[in-house]
């Protein structure tokens, strides 16, 4: 999944003399959190909604312009990175969303909303879908094998997870479109797999 595919294209900006309260003003009206800030296309910075709320209620003092407190050299992305890479920058920065950049031109903006939806549907999260949670056998091919039994018993997968509890138990969440569970379940178990859970 390519952020290019995923990004808000129609990205609103401000331009670096606007006043705090004007940035405030025109996020409110859009229902957004971060305002690139721009010269043309180039990006200058970045304002967000927690970054310019103490410069509203400073008492006795002029409004600074956008170009006093923006954020410089914000954390940006290319347009042609993956979702994932992304979404590391995002956890690892703790910001909420990327300015997406090409050739120093603003082309897109992803926040944290559209990486959520580009997960969803990479998951199937909102499909009506089955689940069933497994240790796999300790052998080679396993996974490859676990698939194969659950499409031969009639599961069409969506999505396959991990989750590592410990260096010796891994536990495989596989969500199938929404079908009956009990025989793909016992075929698993018959071949040596540990069903943990199922969710129908």
């Amino acid at each position: 999944m390519k952020v290019k595919n995923w990004m808000v294209r129609e990205v609103i900006t401000i331009g670096p003399g606007a006043t705090v309260r004007e940035a405030v003003d025109l996020m409110h009206r859009h229902s957004i959190r971060h305002l690139p800030v721009v010269d043309g296309a180039e990006l200058l910075g970045l304002v967000t909604e927690s970054n310019l709320r103490p410069y509203l209620f400073a008492a006795g003092r002029k409004e600074p312009r956008v170009s006093e407190v923006m954020i410089m050299n914000p954390i940006t992305v290319d347009p042609n990175a993956s979702v994932d890479s992304a979404a590391r920058l995002i956890h690892q920065y703790k910001i909420g969303g990327l300015p997406v950049l090409e050739k120093r031109r603003l082309v897109g903006i992803l926040t944290i909303t559209d990486i959520l939806a580009a997960f969803i549907e990479l998951f199937g999260i909102l499909q009506e879908s089955s689940r069933v949670d497994l240790v796999l056998a300790d052998r080679e091919g396993a996974l490859d094998e676990a698939l194969k039994i659950i499409r031969e018993a009639g599961g069409r997968v969506i999505s396959i997870g991990m989750e590592v509890q410990s260096s010796r138990r891994k536990v495989h969440y596989i969500r199938v479109e929404k079908t009956d569970l009990a025989p793909i379940v016992e075929q698993l178990e018959s071949h040596g797999h540990r069903v943990v859970s199922v969710l129908d």
